[in-house]
């Protein structure tokens, strides 16, 4: 079953996807293509594996640890299906990365890989967008690279019956082929990373975790409308826009062009858990 969460009549409802409707508790139909969609979900927060893909592993000439890593989104981030992506004035490096978005069932804490099948309660699409702009002061915690508003668009719906082995994921930028990979590059499944965070991090009913995404993550423009399709979760799109509020040059660090913002945001070699691979030239 996929439900999906919209605005209707100016409240937030929970449908459930006929077709190309959607269908409300009363029963009024609406066609899925009018409706506002909201995120499908209302985490509490929103966890980030760093590198799981092995076709993004080998882009950046780099190696993985024994263990996955990860990083956090702030719920303020959240955005849904046909919500505009911002890209702030001054900035140049807003990178798009299709992935699977794992959503919890029901309080979770100290489970094992085997037995958190049954604290998943499904799953939705994501984009993970990046503003590699200000990777040379947030490149740890990576809270305005990965937290800024508008840069975490999850949707349309929330599938309950899926199997994630197998599964294609791709993202298009104007109907354009971007990235194309499968789930089975996964070094660390969907089950794994539950477990992995609940040994010391309490997961709540709606919270998310992002399970990473395949090579080929580049910069998008204003004007760009960004497509990620997985197979049986949908479409999600999503529209980028400049943003009209600047950022402000009288406090913190400004945006940046250094060799790692540039290497990323094009798929170069990159400093990972202290390893850093040869370039080639």
């Amino acid at each position: 079953m996929e439900r999906r969460r919209i605005l209707l009549d100016g409240a937030a409802t929970t449908v459930v996807r006929q077709g190309d409707d959607l269908v409300a508790p009363n029963g009024r139909r609406i066609p899925a293509a009018e409706a506002i969609h909201l995120p499908p979900c209302e985490p509490t927060k929103i966890i980030c594996v760093h590198l799981n893909y092995r076709s993004r592993v080998e882009e950046f000439r780099t190696k993985l640890g024994t263990a996955p890593t990860y990083f956090h989104k702030p719920i303020s981030s959240l955005n849904a299906h046909g919500g505009r992506v911002v890209r702030p004035p001054r900035c140049k490096y807003l990178n798009y990365e299709g992935e699977i978005a794992i959503v919890i069932g029901r309080q979770t804490r100290n489970v094992s890989p085997g037995d958190a099948a049954e604290c998943i309660l499904g799953y939705t699409i994501a984009n993970d967008f990046g503003l590699h702009d200000f990777r040379d002061t947030d490149a740890g915690s990576m809270l305005r690279v990965k937290g800024s508003d508008t840069l975490c668009p999850l949707g349309p719906g929330l599938v309950d019956d899926w199997g994630f082995r197998g599964k294609r994921i791709s993202t298009l930028v104007n109907g354009e082929v971007r990235q194309d990979g499968s789930t089975d590059e996964m070094c660390w499944d969907m089950q794994y990373l539950v477990a992995d965070i609940a040994r010391t991090i309490t997961l709540l009913p709606g919270d998310v975790i992002l399970s990473g995404t395949p090579a080929n993550s580049r910069p998008v423009q204003p004007g760009d409308v960004v497509t990620v399709e997985v197979e049986g979760l949908g479409a999600l799109s999503n529209t980028i826009v400049e943003g009209d509020a600047p950022i402000r040059d009288d406090v913190g660090a400004q945006p940046s062009e250094s060799e790692e913002v540039i290497s990323t945001a094009f798929g170069g070699d990159w400093e990972f858990r202290g390893v850093r691979a040869p370039r080639r030239d």
